[in-house]
């Protein structure tokens, strides 16, 4: 059934991404392979980084540090990264960016062997966590603008967010299939520091295993006429597209922005809820197998993996709805999501019924990501969408950049340097419920002030 038959029908194929997945020409159907394969290695390990952390004697201060440390790769990559490829073509810059994230990974890898050597307040194994973040998001933050691109050239106007929604129904099949893998490999182990440590450290062996193989196949198989990196001319260029951004993206810029910082505020403590405040673990009594327990932290990989079901089943149907309603409702529905889940969260009893309810919720968040995506890159004229894109992402990623160390204060309190006390008494449902307050405005600035984009009116 082809596109245009499924407008017709109303009806939403589920299985229709990866139908148009095996009709992609090879050089995007072996990127869209490596970045499965980065994303999964991504998934697997990021979303647990703090509770690793937690595990080698990281305070709630530090994890937030090194969320917005993240927020800066995100936000200072995409433009170097063009840079790069421009210099030595797309092909050998998706080959070092995939051995970065490879060695990022193994670099996490090893961050244990230096937990008795302390840098100051902290240790040099939380030390190596940081510099391996420089590395393992390497990959991921370089493809930002070349995909939106891509989307962008090869689908009508009209139908742009049934277009994202195919890219990323595959790319987040990985979300899916790599939070599962993760519980699975938590499952034999214990709860204590030792134990997280060690089953994170299996996780990160697969990681780089996984990495190592997509940057081969990748190398080996990628064969691009044109250099992605065209689409990037560095910081003049910049300049220029942050100054050109259409007028209709400035409204989504704000509410997004918003949301965004929100989110950011505490995203990285989602996996401490869960496992150090609530310490929700589910405990099944199956059949032909006996009694199974799962760990918080084992449990923790499920509820993402329900996030995730949610999510590949939901973002192609909100994408063909917006066909008839418009992107901007679907949008909004979105960031509503992303605002009212940290106070949902922080306020949940210890029940693995409700979690599992709770996070099937979170994943009507990505319902409104194609639509999202296609607001952004739909006003840009043909040809330029990756620089606007890449233009959106790094002034949304640069002013977001603190909300994780933000978050870090408001979980742990602010000390008073000159009696030695606290200026503030940490509270995580302070930090949860500032976010969600901050993110609430965002969406009504969107819902007031946003404007739909034209194909779609």
């Amino acid at each position: 059934m082809s596109l245009e038959q499924e407008r017709e029908d109303g009806a939403a194929d589920p299985l229709d991404p990866f139908r148009q997945f095996l009709a992609l020409e090879r050089d995007v159907l072996v990127l869209s392979a490596a970045m499965f394969a980065f994303s999964l290695g991504f998934q697997m390990t990021n979303r647990y980084m703090a509770e690793y952390m937690s595990a080698l004697g990281a305070s709630a201060v530090v994890i937030g540090l090194f969320g917005s440390f993240g927020n800066v790769i995100s936000a200072v990559y995409p433009y170097p990264g063009g840079a790069i490829s421009d210099r030595i073509g797309s092909r050998y810059a998706l080959t070092a960016f995939g051995c970065c994230s490879t060695v990022g990974f193994g670099i996490w890898l090893i961050a244990p062997a230096f937990a008795d050597i302390s840098v100051g307040p902290t240790s040099l194994a939380i030390v190596t966590i940081f510099l391996g973040m420089l590395l393992a998001q390497a990959w991921k933050s370089f493809g930002l603008g070349a995909t939106f691109a891509i989307v962008k050239q090869a689908v009508p106007p009209s139908q742009l967010a049934a277009g994202f929604a195919s890219t990323e129904t595959l790319r987040r099949t990985a979300f899916l299939v790599g939070p599962l893998f993760a519980a699975a490999l938590f499952y034999p182990f214990g709860s204590s520091d030792g134990e997280i440590v060690t089953a994170f450290q299996l996780i990160l062996l697969i990681a780089v295993v996984v990495g190592a193989l997509g940057t081969v196949v990748q190398h080996l198989l990628y064969r691009p006429d044109d250099d992605i990196g065209t689409e990037f001319g560095g910081v003049s260029q910049l300049l220029a597209d942050l100054r050109s951004m259409p007028a209709e993206l400035r409204p989504l810029l704000v509410g997004d922005t918003l949301v965004r910082f929100a989110n950011g505020m505490v995203y990285v403590f989602f996996v401490i809820v869960v496992t150090r405040v609530l310490e929700v673990g589910l405990t099944l009594s199956l059949p032909t197998v006996g009694t199974v327990t799962l760990s918080p932290q084992s449990y923790f990989g499920l509820l993402l993996g329900i996030e995730m079901l949610v999510a590949l089943l939901t973002m192609l149907p909100a994408a063909k709805a917006a066909e008839r309603i418009g992107l901007k409702p679907v949008v909004a529905l979105g960031f509503a999501v992303y605002a009212i889940f940290p106070i949902m969260l922080i306020n949940a009893p210890d029940d693995a019924a409700v979690l599992a309810g709770l996070f099937a919720f979170s994943g009507l968040r990505f319902a409104g990501l194609p639509a999202h995506k296609a607001l952004i890159v739909g006003p840009a004229e043909l040809g330029a969408g990756g620089r606007v894109t890449g233009a959106y992402y790094l002034l949304r990623n640069l002013i977001v950049i603190p909300s994780a160390a933000l978050g870090g204060l408001l979980w742990s309190g602010v000390p008073n340097p000159v009696t030695g006390g606290e200026l503030f008494a940490g509270d995580p449902t302070v930090a949860f419920g500032i976010a969600t307050v901050i993110g609430l405005v965002g969406t009504a600035y969107f819902l007031v002030f946003g404007t739909e984009f034209e194909a779609y009116r």
